[in-house]
């Protein structure tokens, strides 16, 4: 069945919001990119009655300059706090170093309803990342730190050939795809460094339901950034989900049909965990939600 649209994400400066019930997803995009790189995943969630937000951060998004990363975390604060002011849930779903930027804003908001981390990056240590990518930090104290621009180069983060080319055409156009930005500033990536490092800190201190969602051949960040968080977190409903047929952008490539189903299962289950500790072990689930999450599971079980 087809899915229902959103608001258009054709330009990288266009962030996103669709009214849905009370349970609000924040989606936090990757370094110096856009909502774009999340719409499916956002279509998806929309249609299954959430409400979802895409903003543009300022200072991280594509085509708002760079700011600190401390102004980034502010920001995503902000659009945390307005989501919160108007629905009764809001949680936090965060993609490559929008996953770092997550598990610094749960930290600020640990009353956040439950966390999705989608290939996190913590560090640039994938296959595809070139030899000299740890010297880029220390470039930023040269004059290159306003000249030097790292630039993307196959696959991508997309397994999917098709899309490969695709996007490979879209960037000789433009400095802009679906998958993300053709360069990225040597400032941004030294914040984004930053981030990381300041998101590795405090995880043992995270107690919210989390999803980890993680291509086991990433080519960005490897199997180890999640694992430390796994490793790690203090929470007591953590599910990981690996997938074997997707690069960098799982919420564009082979598998985003899997990672959409199962942020949405997650986040029901999520919803039905917590009225069942709200009321002292009676869950508040409604019939129709019940039946939707029999039918989710059924799906669950048939792909597996």
């Amino acid at each position: 069945m087809e899915r229902p649209a959103v608001e258009p994400l054709a330009a990288q400066s266009t962030r996103f919001f669709c009214e849905g019930d009370g349970h609000a997803v924040l989606m936090l995009h990757g370094l110096s990119s856009s909502p774009l790189e999340l719409r499916y995943l956002a279509r998806y969630l929309q249609g299954e009655g959430f409400t979802v937000c895409a903003p543009i951060i300022e200072g991280y998004s594509a085509g708002s300059g760079v700011l600190p990363m401390e102004q980034w975390v502010e920001n995503a604060v902000r659009e945390f706090d307005a989501l919160a002011a108007r629905y009764e849930r809001v949680s936090i779903c965060g993609l490559s170093i929008g996953g770092a930027l997550a598990l610094r804003l749960i930290r600020e908001r640990p009353a956040a309803q439950s966390l999705v981390l989608l290939s996190l990056t913590l560090a640039y240590d994938g296959w595809a990342i070139p030899w000299y990518r740890f010297l880029l930090d220390w470039a930023y104290f040269t004059p290159l730190r306003h000249r030097y621009r790292y630039r993307e180069a196959e696959p991508f983060g997309v397994r999917n050939e098709a899309l490969r080319k695709k996007i490979a055409r879209a960037m000789q156009r433009s400095d802009f795809s679906e998958v993300g930005p053709s360069t990225i500033a040597l400032p941004a990536l030294h914040q984004a460094l930053r981030l990381s490092r300041a998101a590795r800190k405090d995880v043992a201190a995270i107690e919210n339901d989390t999803l980890i969602i993680h291509a086991i051949d990433d080519e960005t960040s490897s199997p180890r950034n999640p694992r430390h968080v796994i490793d790690r977190i203090g929470s007591n409903f953590l599910r990981t989900l690996w997938l074997d047929d997707s690069y960098h952008m799982i919420t564009s490539d082979n598998e985003r049909e899997i990672v959409a189903r199962e942020t949405v299962l997650f986040l029901r289950e999520s919803e039905a965990a917590r009225g069942a500790h709200d009321t002292a072990g009676q869950p508040v689930v409604s019939k129709a939600l019940a039946r939707r999450l029999r039918q989710l599971a059924a799906v669950g079980r048939k792909n597996t």
